[in-house]
């Protein structure tokens, strides 16, 4: 397979922020999955401006070979696959090698991980630990010059990211989390004036999104968008990129525990614009989604059983949340039937989608610092354990060469030296039973007083 070929090195600068050349700016368009239409971006579209059902915009990109920037740092060593016209130094990224040790564990003779997270020894520094980060580096890269305030709501992982970044380029974003995901700023330190957290108390995710849609109605105000924002997808993208200009070759099978499945979608995007550029072959990774037991809305619309289509209530849906092993798998609206959505991954890759317990993702946990020396996140475990049980079932065969993206990991060695009684203060906290109070969305525009007129 041919390697990636490097870019002529451009000098960076010093400053807070550096400008992609001039050459680079939007050096992509947008086009629509359903009808072809193409479009130039102006950094914050979401959708079609057509009138048909509901699909991804996709980007594409002017070169239709991949190359590497080798003077950039982390995810932007490949933003001439990215939809960014500014990178923030000392960005992060996904580091990928070859593991024996678990592979054996697992009865796989060709495994290699992707590695989202801390783990200074083999390179690894996204520091909220979790490859959110990717994402948040990718959209801040493809923002206008004057953006409004982009809308986050997460279960908290996303958020961390966010804060980071988005607290080091100054830049406005409000973050919309329910209580139970403040842990997971644990290790974000000196988050800017630019950036709000608002907490939700006895609320889930579900709770954040319905309260993010609201907010970014508001003049002044922006969804990010979720899926729908080429920017997260394609930072995600970078994961396959980065392991195939470890490997080689496109992974026969690519693994990953998803909760909106935005990876995973990304990561058959850019396997399809790498099978395009005519140097990595025609089979696309058959994609193996994993999800917790209990709560899995994208395994149970996959296997079309019974609950498919139950809408679940808001009290049902908060009790269910709280019980699964890895609550920021819990999406009850992934992108599903959609065009470029789950769906037709899994169709056009021959995917599937399983499912683990919480006793089994512990179990996996220890499995991996046994066997590969770092700690991993609880939807890793659930990776982890997934693909253990597709081997021993025979759905993977054990010669495969298999990508497992390990989504986070390293948070304990982030924690090191940490009180662990350091506070993380949101700037205005919300009981769940008062989200639709009229009063609150004046509560939240008033965090932002530059809001209409920057919008």
């Amino acid at each position: 397979m041919k390697a990636f070929a490097q870019n002529t090195p451009v000098q960076n600068t010093t400053a807070r922020t550096t400008a992609v050349p001039k050459s680079l700016e939007r050096h992509y368009d947008l086009v629509c999955r359903a009808c072809d239409h193409t479009m130039a971006d102006d950094g914050l579209t979401l959708r079609c401006p057509e009138n048909h059902a509901p699909a991804f915009l996709r980007t594409r990109y002017h070169d239709r070979v991949p190359a590497v920037s080798p003077e950039s740092e982390g995810l932007y060593r490949y933003r001439r696959w990215l939809p960014v016209v500014r990178t923030l130094p000392g960005a992060g990224g996904t580091i990928v090698y070859r593991a024996e040790g678990l592979g054996r564990a697992l009865g796989l003779g060709d495994l290699w991980i992707a590695f989202n997270g801390y783990w200074p020894e083999r390179g690894a520094d996204l520091r909220t630990g979790t490859f959110k980060e990717l994402e948040a580096y990718a959209v801040f890269g493809r923002l206008p010059e004057r953006p409004p305030v982009l809308v986050v709501p997460s279960v908290g992982n996303t958020a961390a990211a966010f804060a980071s970044v988005f607290s080091r380029a100054e830049v406005e974003c409000l973050l919309v989390v329910p209580d139970s995901g403040l842990h997971r700023f644990a290790t974000v330190s000196d988050i800017a004036p630019s950036v709000r957290l608002v907490s939700i108390t006895g609320g889930d995710y579900a709770d954040a999104i319905e309260l993010a849609e609201r907010v970014s109605a508001l003049p002044g105000f922006r969804a990010v968008g979720g899926a729908w924002n080429v920017a997260r997808r394609d930072g995600l993208a970078t994961v396959l990129l980065s392991a195939v200009e470890a490997m080689g070759a496109l992974p026969e099978v690519y693994v990953q525990a998803v909760g909106s499945a935005v990876g995973a979608i990304a990561v058959h995007e850019a396997a399809a614009r790498l099978i395009a550029s005519g140097h990595y072959g025609s089979a696309t990774p058959r994609l193996l989604m994993c999800q917790n037991e209990g709560i899995a809305p994208v395994h149970r619309l996959w296997h079309k059983g019974p609950e498919a289509h139950r809408p679940v209530g808001k009290e049902e849906r908060r009790a269910a949340t709280g019980r699964v092993y890895a609550d920021e798998l819990v999406n009850q609206h992934p992108p599903y039937h959609l065009g470029g959505g789950i769906e037709e991954a899994l169709r056009t890759s021959g995917g599937d989608v399983l499912r683990c317990s919480g006793k089994a993702a512990r179990a996996a946990t220890e499995l991996f610092a046994r066997t590969e020396g770092i700690d991993i996140e609880p939807a890793a475990a659930v990776a982890v354990t997934c693909l253990g049980r597709s081997v021993r079932e025979g759905r993977v065969s054990s010669g495969a060469r298999v990508l497992l993206n390990i989504t986070g990991g390293g948070r304990a060695r982030l924690s090191t030296g940490l009180r662990d009684d350091r506070p993380t203060r949101p700037i205005l906290r919300l009981h769940f039973s008062a989200l639709d109070s009229p009063g609150v969305l004046h509560q939240i525009r008033e965090l932002f007083p530059t809001a209409e007129a920057s919008g």
